[in-house]
């Protein structure tokens, strides 16, 4: 379903899917789904959402959903096996309507995690969470609709207590902590915005948040960068004209492909929402249950989240300045990338962190050389991609930082690296097994 038939933005409030007439045609798997469809507009229009933020989010969505359904299937549960994550509340004897049940989670869950959203989306979570809630406890006896609810919060609350002790529960001024001193020397990162905001790191201790997979003690490194250098024999010089001069002589094509990624927030779902919605699509186009779509969208979403953790970790102990920094100082400083240049340290790239992380598990879900095309920005003008299989779209997200102008080489290839170490573990993960 596309974005402007699903959740086009009124006066009001982003109005809701049509849905079934007759509560007897909602799924779970079409509740679980419709939500998710209103979370990644919630991230699009939620100005604290960042990347690391937006990704922490998708990560416990998942895991409540994952875990209000596999209690009542015989699917293994999360707890024991993420950092942190004790036995969740048990079923109480009884029926259960498993749509009330997701519904019930999520409309906690999602009002918990988005709480500081706009009126718009105050307005569009509370129109979703009373219309299909109607339409879903149509027909079902009054005590199953009860005890699925209550289940379903029970669910939601445990998961929310869960995440207030990972570190990344409280984002104050955006990210951008009040007071921050610049290392010297001229490898370190350095503004590149005139917003006073922006005159300090995002999120800077970010990569010390609890993961859910990853080891907490010995996160996923990328390695070390090429050792800075001004001579232009050297590996990292090099690596900044190949910036340099791929940025004069972009082809359309890889002008497209920056602009595909590129995945701003406020102005997109954000890149780790792009992967989910490469999975959301992914679903509906295939159709399955519901305890396998919420897998899915669990294992992403934690992985996405924990690749953030790792790719923050090596920013801040790399703290490696950005090419626009390095080219006007040391090549042409004339020169201008195509894209804004995040706020942040540029190594290593946290698009080819969580891309090659997201491919890794995907892969793993749906198989080797899955087909698909990507129409996640269909709805901004933006034409879909076709890929192969995962890791090439992985592969040409990376890239698409490089075509940009806003990473050197070594930033792109072994974040992408990184993604596929954090995705190892959530790989590990015993679930519908």
């Amino acid at each position: 379903m596309q974005r402007r038939h699903f959740l086009a933005l009124t006066g009001a409030a982003f109005a809701l899917p049509a849905l079934p007439l007759h509560a007897a045609n909602l799924t779970p798997s079409d509740t679980l789904l419709t939500w998710y469809k209103l979370v990644i507009e919630l991230v699009r229009h939620t100005a604290t959402y960042s990347p690391p933020v937006a990704a922490r989010a998708f990560g416990y969505l998942g895991v409540a959903a994952y875990e209000s359904l596999a209690s009542g299937t015989g699917a293994t549960s999360l707890a024991g096996q993420i950092n942190g994550l004790t036995a969740l509340p048990a079923r109480e004897a009884g029926t259960y309507d498993e749509a009330l049940v997701l519904h019930a989670v999520l409309s906690e869950t999602v009002a918990a995690f988005f709480g500081n959203t706009g009126p718009t989306g105050q307005r569009s979570m509370a129109a979703m969470r009373d219309k299909l809630g109607m339409k879903l406890r149509g027909g079902v006896a009054e005590d199953v609709a009860a005890r699925s609810a209550a289940y379903g919060l029970a669910v939601a609350k445990h998961i929310e207590d869960y995440s207030k002790s990972d570190g990344g529960h409280d984002v104050k001024n955006m990210g951008f902590p009040m007071e921050w001193t610049l290392q010297k020397g001229p490898e370190f990162w350095v503004p590149t915005s005139v917003i006073v905001q922006q005159q300090a790191p995002l999120l800077p201790n970010w990569g010390k948040n609890r993961p859910f997979a990853m080891p907490v003690d010995a996160p996923c490194t990328a390695g070390d960068p090429p050792a800075y250098s001004e001579d232009p024999t050297s590996e990292f010089y090099k690596e900044a004209m190949e910036v340099y001069e791929v940025s004069k002589t972009l082809t359309d094509d890889q002008k497209a492909i920056a602009r595909f990624w590129s995945d701003d927030p406020m102005l997109s779902p954000t890149p780790p929402g792009h992967w989910i919605s490469i999975t959301l699509q992914t679903l509906h186009r295939d159709g399955t249950d519901a305890l396998h779509a919420a897998d899915a969208l669990a294992r992403v979403g934690m992985v996405v989240s924990d690749a953030f953790v790792a790719c923050w970790a090596d920013k801040i102990h790399y703290n490696r300045l950005r090419p626009v920094t390095y080219i006007k100082r040391v090549i042409d400083k004339a020169w201008e990338p195509m894209l804004i240049t995040p706020p942040f340290a540029e190594y290593p790239s946290g698009h080819s962190t969580q891309s090659g992380a997201a491919a890794v598990v995907l892969t793993a879900v749906f198989g080797e050389n899955f087909a698909f095309d990507d129409a996640t920005h269909a709805d901004d003008g933006i034409k879909p991609r076709h890929f192969p299989n995962f890791d090439a779209a992985a592969a040409e997200a990376a890239a698409s930082r490089l075509y940009g102008g806003i990473h050197f080489r070594a930033a792109n290839e072994n974040g992408l690296r990184q993604g596929a170490e954090v995705g190892s573990f959530i790989n590990t993960l015993k679930t519908l097994a």
